[in-house]
Order: C-alpha cells, then structure tokens, then sequence
C-alpha cells in the first residue's frame, strides 16, 4: 500500500505538493471518487488513480535502454551532460540512475533503471554478468597479443580476469569482459602495445544495443529484454 502522494509523484507527473493542491480541489480521483486526502494509502497494483485528468499509470521499477554519445557521464549529478538529461526529466523524478558507467568517450548500450536490487545484482563480481565491446585499435593487434588479453594481463594496480576476443580486420574487434575497472579495455591494449581509438558497448547480460537507436536516443526494455536481464543477474 502507497500514499496516494508518493503514488502519483513516483511516476513523474507531479510533486507531492502538486498532487497536495490538486487534491484539495477536487482534481485527485481514486476508483471514480475524488480523494482530498493525499496521505491515504491505496493499493498500488489494483487502484485507478486520474490526476488533473490525466490517468496516472504507476510502475515500481523502469528500465531504459540508452545508446550513449560520446561527450556523456555516466552520472545523476547535476551537470547539462549527464546521461540523465538525455531521458525525458520523469526518470530522473523517478530515482533512475546508470546502471555502471562507462567511459565519457565510450558509446553505446547504457541501462537506465530505478531497480536497484537488480543493479546490484548486475554489477556485482560474483554475477559475471558480462559486457561486450566493439573497439577500433592502433596498432592493430594479432592472435598473441588477443590470447594475452584474453588470459588476462597487468593494467598496473591489478592483473584483469580471463575475457574473449573476436578479432576483425583493420585493427577492429570486439572484447566481453565481466568487470568494468576504471579505463580498463583501454589500460588493457596498452599493455599489450596498442591503443584503443574507438569503442562502443553493444551489449550488457545478453542485451543486445538496438541498431535502430541513434546515439542519444532511448527506449525501454522489452518484455523479454528485461526478463534476459534478469537472467544475467542470478
């Protein structure tokens, strides 16, 4: 059971101290019956809730899949290039944050959620959910150097675990990795010899970046998207 306050203000629509005003107006309904009281609780999974007019479609949890631009962090911090000003300012009403980080020169598939139970979950080590990236290098790399990478090599402060790499022609490929250190694919072509010059994730727990998706634009999870997700996390 919610507040009916919390309840409407949890989607985006409205303040709680909009939602109070509205309501002494007469412009709050619960089930057809206008509701003054703002502190009343109702069940959140069965009640029909219209504000101003407007029905309100509550949902506990959302999750938004968002192909990131380079120039981006990956933060809720107020700033004019947070991934968050990307998304329509609802999420952020709603408590949703990036779901990891990547680098502010990286593209591609960045998770958008307010779950934190399953954020947890999918970044946690023991998990090993992973992550797969396109990279461009310079140098380009060959077999030795990718077996390197994929044992696991010294990036300084700590030797990376075991990862595969799909080599493409031209000193492009792609790496799936289950950690995400702090510039950790580029730290790691550096110690083999080469430097990462472009890299987009374009898949994160077997969530496949949609290719319809610019950089900068969103969507949410499908259905099964998110049920793969979840499967990623167990």
């Amino acid at each position: 059971m919610l507040r009916l306050d919390k309840y409407i203000a949890d989607t985006g629509i409205a303040s709680r101290k909009d939602v109070k005003a509205a309501a002494k107006r007469g412009a709050v309904t619960v089930n057809g019956v206008p509701v003054k009281d703002v502190s009343e609780r109702i069940d959140e999974n069965t009640a029909r809730v219209v504000y101003c007019g407007q029905a309100v479609n509550w949902r506990k949890y959302v999750y938004v899949m968002l192909n990131k631009p380079a120039g981006y962090i990956s933060s809720t911090e107020e700033s004019p290039k947070t991934v968050m000003k990307l998304l329509p300012e609802e999420y952020s009403k709603m408590e949703c944050f990036p779901c990891g980080r990547l680098d502010i020169d990286t593209v591609g598939l960045l998770i958008i959620t307010n779950d934190g139970p399953l954020a947890h979950k999918l970044l946690s080590p023991r998990h090993h959910a992973e992550k797969t990236y396109y990279y461009r290098c310079s140098p380009d790399i060959g077999e030795a150097e990718a077996a390197r990478l994929c044992e696991g090599v010294d990036i300084g402060d700590y030797v990376t675990k075991t990862s595969r790499v799909e080599l493409l022609a031209g000193g492009e490929g792609y790496i799936t990795l289950t950690e995400g250190k702090f510039h950790q694919i580029k730290r790691m072509f550096e110690a083999v010899g080469s430097g990462i010059t472009y890299l987009k994730r374009v898949e994160f727990g077997t969530v496949t970046l949609d290719s319809s998706l610019s950089e900068g634009e969103w969507r949410e999870l499908t259905a099964e998207e998110l049920e793969r997700l979840k499967k990623a996390a167990e």
